[in-house]
């Protein structure tokens, strides 16, 4: 016992701690369960008294402040100074810290020969220990077991969750390109909104300017949103996403009974002639705070089909179902989008995916020939010939655009925002914006909704954890989607539907609740260090593939 090593004492006290380990039987293999070492330095850390401070001469006498420093950091590690580890005697061979292990009773085990000694075999010394066990085993001999494999519990991984959630991080700086591309389309959207909305205002209520005052009203809500979300670590928004789903889908069920209808559609609630509220917009926010943990949390059984693909449907087509009741095809499919590129990334299988997203094109396709919408699909096949007051919009957003040409007829010169294009300032703000400020003005709004894109599946490609990575990515979705079905509609790229356009459309609900996961999205990128290995890289992936096949 004299000649234990310093590791040797450390191993026999964690072998105390852990408890007693599953006896090794023949032919038989046991994993060992551990403590977490993180968790031991918490407990640790609570169980430790605080310390009493040192008066000026005791700190005087203790040393100077970098010897005093050098043995902070050594304590904190709980290492030796390099001075007491070169004093340490030297490991002997067969003396090494898993003798302790192969000394219990009733157990016969090969020795390790040394610390580390057994990793450094070569292929001779390994083909003859198959072959001595192979020996064994025909004479009936007790097998020679290597050391297990050591896992943590259930119960440990659930407090590895836990400490996460409570640790500290030093945030960096947030990325300045996504908030600049925010705030340029927050600032083109609120000078399209007085433009686009002008003429039906003065008309309405008499003030040329009524909207973008709401409109201007909602954008510093959204930028205190912003700022406000950008400062909240974004790990926190796990423990109340749960809660954030269960407020969301009443809401959904109210809205059909008690919401406001117009133009055939109940998406809002309102209170008095200058509040309103769409719950559709906040589920897009909560579902893809949900969707990262859930998927985070499940881990390789996101592949599975009862675990995985099953659950995965249940919920979202309980929310699909809820906003097609709503008569909101736009909303539904950014919804389906975001929640399906979440569960590809979080590792789904191929087959199943596909068999999903087949599954939901065909429920799709069988409310797109419904009603008014089968009108809509026969304008956007000749939206010149087949003109009608459901297809009225799509062709005199046509018309607009092609007025407006490469420079557009200038700010607040629009002809077709005077009674002519219905929503003007909603959901055909690209059109009026295509003919004020022509070609360019357009492709400046799909640029720098292209640059929104790069910088946030950029994001989920660097976060370090797969929740961020995953909350990236169905963030990014849903504003970079939404913005395509907007501009799809208005330029006849896609039969025509009504989504407000992100950042730009009048509608407070919207933007505030876009600028809030902006906020989000900057709170992801001020962790972001460059790491070597981010949770969704080519090497993550690969060795995610590797243990499932093994």
């Amino acid at each position: 016992m004299e000649r234990d090593t310093y590791k040797q004492r450390r191993y026999a006290k964690a072998q105390s701690e852990n408890g007693s380990r599953a006896r090794t039987h023949k032919g038989q293999r046991s994993s060992l369960s551990v403590r977490s070492p993180a968790l031991q330095a918490a407990e640790r850390q609570r169980e430790r008294p605080p310390a009493r401070k040192k008066s000026f001469w005791e700190e005087l006498w203790s040393g100077s402040a970098e010897e005093r420093q050098v043995g902070m950091s050594y304590a904190a590690e709980e290492t030796l100074p390099p001075q007491a580890q070169r004093r340490l005697p030297p490991l002997k061979r067969g003396t090494g810290v898993s003798d302790a292990y192969n000394s219990r009773p009733g157990v016969r085990r090969e020795s390790n020969a040394g610390l580390g000694h057994s990793w450094r075999k070569d292929k001779s010394s390994f083909a003859q220990s198959i072959a001595q066990r192979l020996q064994m085993e025909r004479k009936g001999a007790t097998v020679i077991e290597r050391e297990p494999v050591q896992v943590i519990s259930e119960e440990e991984k659930s407090k590895l969750r836990e400490l996460e959630m409570r640790l500290q991080r030093t945030p960096g700086k947030m990325d300045s390109l996504l908030l600049i591309f925010t705030l340029a389309l927050l600032c083109i959207g609120l000078i399209m909104v007085y433009s686009a909305s002008s003429f039906l205002s003065a008309r309405t209520y008499g003030d040329a300017s009524h909207d973008f005052q709401r409109q201007a009203i909602s954008g510093f809500m959204g930028v205190v949103a912003m700022l406000v979300a950008s400062r909240i670590d974004y790990r926190q928004w796990r423990r109340f996403s749960l809660i954030g789903l269960v407020v969301v889908l009443p809401l959904l069920v109210l809205v059909l009974f008690f919401g406001t209808s117009n133009y055939g559609a109940s998406r809002w609630f309102t209170i008095g002639s200058s509040f309103s509220f769409q719950p559709s917009e906040l589920a897009k926010l909560v579902l893809a705070l949900y969707i990262a943990d859930w998927l985070a949390r499940k881990g390789n059984q996101v592949s599975s089909f009862l675990y995985g693909l099953t659950p995965f449907v249940i919920l979202v087509g309980l929310i699909l179902g809820l906003v097609l009741l709503e008569n909101d095809m736009g909303t539904a499919i950014v919804i389906a989008g975001l929640s399906t590129a979440m569960f590809f990334t979080a590792g789904a299988n191929i087959v199943q995916f596909l068999l999903a997203v087949g599954c939901g094109a065909l429920i799709f396709m069988t409310q797109a020939f419904k009603g008014y919408r089968f009108y809509r699909l026969m304008g956007f096949l000749d939206p010149f010939q087949h003109i009608t007051s459901i297809n009225l919009q799509l062709y005199q957003s046509l018309l607009a655009l092609g007025s407006g040409g490469i420079l557009g007829l200038g700010l607040g010169e629009s002809r077709q925002k005077t009674g002519y294009l219905p929503f003007p300032h909603i959901d055909s703000i690209f059109a009026i914006l295509g003919e004020e400020l022509g070609f360019i003005g357009g492709a400046l709004v799909i640029i720098l909704f292209l640059g929104l894109a790069f910088r946030g599946f950029r994001l989920a490609r660097r976060s370090q954890d797969m929740y961020g990575a995953l909350l990236s990515t169905g963030i990014t979705t849903w504003l970079v989607l939404q913005a395509a079905v907007n501009i799809g509609a208005t330029t006849g790229t896609i039969p025509y539907t009504g989504v407000p356009l992100p950042f730009i459309s009048f509608g407070g609900t919207s933007l505030v609740i876009s600028m809030a996961a902006i906020g989000v999205l900057l709170n992801i990128s001020r962790y972001i260090r460059e790491p070597e290995d981010p949770a969704l890289s080519r090497q993550t992936i690969t060795r995610a593939f590797k243990k499932k096949k093994v």
